[in-house]
């Protein structure tokens, strides 16, 4: 399985309009070779360069598998970010440049989850479900 963007390649830098320096909205992405029996995905987007921990931007589940996500968009049902909101929330890294961790995953069920979960609930529910995963980076640094 493969996750990539139009809008940045893996390890460069992702445009502000999608931070929240912009619009603050998710980027389109493209996945590829999704497994046969895969029944939903699962995303998470998260930032381990934030100065308290790992940030979490974004946590979505039960996402039909299709071929994308639309930009601007809710595919699935969405869990907590670290700001406590239901939401993506883009790249607002404090100072220096961060990286951004889109990690998907393709599960062989539907997870019985409330759309308040936290990224620690869909990791446990995820255990044992997961056929494949993959990975896009993306980077940015504000003021650009």
């Amino acid at each position: 399985m493969k996750i990539k963007s139009p809008e940045f390649e893996h390890n460069q830098s992702i445009p502000s309009r999608f931070t929240c320096e912009g619009e603050d909205i998710n980027p389109a992405l493209v996945i590829e070779n999704i497994p046969k029996e895969a029944k939903s995905l699962a995303l998470i987007v998260d930032d381990p360069d934030a100065p308290m921990g790992t940030w979490v931007h974004w946590v979505v589940f039960d996402i039909p598998p299709v071929s994308g996500i639309e930009e601007d968009s809710v595919p699935g049902k969405e869990g907590l970010n670290t700001a406590g909101k239901k939401s993506y929330h883009g790249p607002c890294p404090p100072s220096g440049t961060h990286r951004y961790f889109f990690k998907l995953y393709a599960l062989d069920t539907l997870l019985d989850l409330k759309e308040d979960a936290s990224k620690g609930h869909l990791e446990k529910a995820m255990q044992g479900h997961i056929l494949d995963q993959a990975e896009l980076i993306g980077l940015y640094k504000r003021g650009r």
